[in-house]
C-alpha cells in the first residue's frame, strides 16, 4: 500500500535527496496543475507541482492512494521502500554476489530494475571514491524452467526466453548472467532421468494443493542449487506484501501456524544461502502500476497451476483487497507481530577478509531481535520448522527408511503431499532428489543425538535460574 504522510515507512516525505529518475521510460507528467471535475486542482501531495497519476492516465490508474503522486514521485516512493528494507537488514553487503529470481511476472520485474538500479549506484559511488574500501555486489538472475510440469508450446517457450535475455542484457553494466534451468536438474544433469523422477514424485501426490506446493519447494531447492554452484551468498525472491497476506492465510488453513512467521520476514536463513525479500513492503497493485508507467514488459512463461486452497485464498485476498485497499497491509502487519525465528536475520560476518566498513555496516542495520524462537529440526520436504508435536514423532521407532521419513515431516506435508498407503510411500521416497532424503537424515541422526543428551541438557526453567 502507499504510504501517506502520517504513516511513511520509506522516507519519502523526510529526504527530499532520493534521486528521481531509475533510467527507465516514462510518460510525461510535467503539466503544472490539473484541475478535478470539481473544479479544484489536484497536484501530487509530494512535490506539490506534477499532475498525479490519476490525472495522466485519464483515471484512477492503480486506485487508493498511489494515484495521489506524480510518475516520479510514485516511482521514487517505491524505490525508497525497496532500498529502506534492504538496508535496515543487511541484505545485501557491498562483498555479496547476488541471485536474483526471475519470473517474468511484474514483482520479479521490478524487483530486477531495483537491484540493477543499486548496483549501478554503488558503482557509481566506487568510481567517484578515492580509498574504493567498499566493492560493488555482484548479481546474477535465475529463471526456473517448470515446462516439464506445466507445458508450454515451444515456440512461447523460446520467444520468451529471447525476451528474457535482452532484458537481462540491456541492464547497466557489470554484464549480468542469465541462468535459464530445468527444474528437473535437482536431481541428476541427466535431463532423461530427472524428468522421469520428477513425474513419478508429482504424479504420487493426489491432492492439488500438495502438488502445488511440493513444486515451489523443489523450484526454492533448484535456485539454491544455482546459487551454492555458482558462488552466490544471496538469493533475492520477488515475494510482495499481496503474496505475503496470502501465504499467511493458506499457512494458517493448512494447520502451518508455528512455522508461519518463519516465512514473513525480510530474510530466512535457514537455508545455505540466505534469502531475502525486499519488496515485502509493496503491493502488487503498485509494482503493476510502476510496470505500467515505466513499459516493462511481464514476460509469463508458465501456465497457471490447476486450483487449489492457494488460488482460492489469492481471489478471496483480491476481493478483499478491492473492497479495502488497506487489508492485505493489515494482514501481513498483523502477522508480523508473530515471534521471528533466530534465522531471521543475516549471520553476522566475521571473515577478516571482508573490508571492515562492511563489518561495521551490517553491525549497524542486523539489529537481533528483543526475542526469537530457536529450531533445531526441520521438515525434509518444506523445511519448515517442526514444533514440539512433530518432534514426538522423531522419537518413535520406525520399520523402514520411507517410514522414518514420514516421521520427520511436519503434519501438513504429511497430509497434503505425502501418500497415505505404505507400498505408494515407498516408491515416493525413491524418486525423491538427495537434498531433502539428506535432510532428513541429519534431521533424524540429531534427534537420536538428543535423545541420548537429554539428562545433561537444562530446561529452560533452570537456564533463567
Amino acid at each position: 500500500m502507499a504510504c501517506n504522510s502520517s504513516s511513511c515507512n520509506s522516507n519519502c516525505y523526510k529526504n527530499d535527496n532520493v534521486e528521481q529518475s531509475l533510467h527507465s521510460p516514462r510518460p510525461t507528467d510535467r503539466s503544472s496543475s490539473y484541475t478535478s471535475s470539481n473544479g479544484q486542482q489536484n497536484l501530487c501531495v509530494k512535490c506539490k507541482t506534477n499532475q498525479p497519476i490519476s490525472a495522466t492516465s485519464g483515471g484512477r490508474g492503480g486506485g487508493g492512494d498511489d494515484t495521489r503522486f506524480c510518475g516520479d514521485c510514485f516511482r521514487s516512493n517505491l524505490y525508497g521502500k525497496f532500498r529502506l528494507a534492504v538496508t535496515s537488514h543487511a541484505m545485501v553487503t557491498p562483498s555479496d554476489n547476488v541471485l536474483v529470481a526471475f519470473s517474468g511476472g511484474p514483482a520479479s520485474r521490478v524487483l530486477l530494475q531495483f537491484v540493477n538500479e543499486m548496483q549501478r549506484r554503488a558503482q557509481k559511488n566506487f568510481d567517484a571514491s578515492k580509498d574504493r574500501s567498499l566493492p560493488v555486489f555482484g548479481i546474477g538472475v535465475a529463471f526456473i524452467d517448470e515446462s516439464a510440469v506445466y507445458p508450454v508450446p515451444s515456440e512461447k517457450f523460446d520467444e520468451g526466453i529471447r525476451e528474457m535475455k535482452l532484458v537481462v542484457s540491456n541492464l547497466a553494466l557489470p554484464t549480468k548472467k542469465l541462468h535459464v534451468v530445468p527444474i528437473e536438474n535437482i536431481y541428476t544433469s541427466d535431463s532423461i532421468d530427472g524428468k522421469d523422477k520428477l513425474a513419478k514424485i508429482l504424479n504420487a501426490v493426489t491432492d492439488p494443493t500438495g502438488k502445488e506446493d511440493l513444486l515451489l519447494h523443489l523450484r526454492t531447492l533448484a535456485l539454491q542449487k544455482i546459487a551454492s554452484e555458482n558462488g552466490y551468498s544471496r538469493l533475492v525472491l520477488g515475494s510482495c506484501m499481496s503474496r505475503i497476506a496470502c501465504h499467511v492465510l493458506t499457512e494458517t488453513v493448512k494447520g502451518k501456524g508455528y512455522s508461519l512467521s518463519a516465512d514473513i520476514q525480510y530474510v530466512d536463513a535457514r537455508w545455505d544461502i540466505p534469502v531475502v525479500l525486499p519488496l515485502r513492503d509493496c503491493t502488487a497493485q503498485e509494482l503493476n502500476l510502476l510496470c505500467r508507467l515505466d513499459g516493462l514488459k511481464n514476460l509469463q512463461l508458465l501456465n497457471s497451476p490447476p486450483p487449489s486452497i492457494n488460488s482460492l485464498v489469492s481471489s478471496f485476498v483480491s476481493l478483499l483487497q478491492e473492497d479495502n485497499p488497506s487489508r492485505e497491509c493489515t494482514i501481513v502487519r498483523t502477522a508480523g507481530k508473530l515471534t521471528p525465528f533466530h534465522f531471521n536475520r543475516i549471520p553476522e560476518i566475521n571473515d577478516s577478509n571482508v573490508p571492515l566498513a562492511t563489518r561495521r555496516r551490517q553491525k549497524r542495520y542486523n539489529l537481533k531481535p528483543v526475542e526469537s524462537i530457536s529450531s533445531e529440526s526441520f521438515c525434509p520436504i518444506c523445511n519448515s520448522p517442526l514444533n514440539v508435536t512433530d518432534l514426538l514423532s522423531l522419537s518413535s521407532p520406525k520399520n523402514s527408511t520411507s517410514s522414518r521419513f514420514h516421521a520427520t515431516c511436519c503434519s501438513s506435508c504429511r497430509f497434503q503431499i505425502l501418500p497415505k498407503d505404505v507400498s505408494l510411500m515407498e516408491h515416493f521416497y525413491s524418486s525423491l532428489p538427495q537434498q531433502l532424503v539428506a535432510r532428513a537424515k541429519n534431521d533424524r541422526n540429531f534427534s537420536l543425538l538428543r535423545e541420548q543428551i537429554q539428562d545433561c541438557l537444562l530446561s529452560d526453567n533452570e537456564d533463567e535460574s
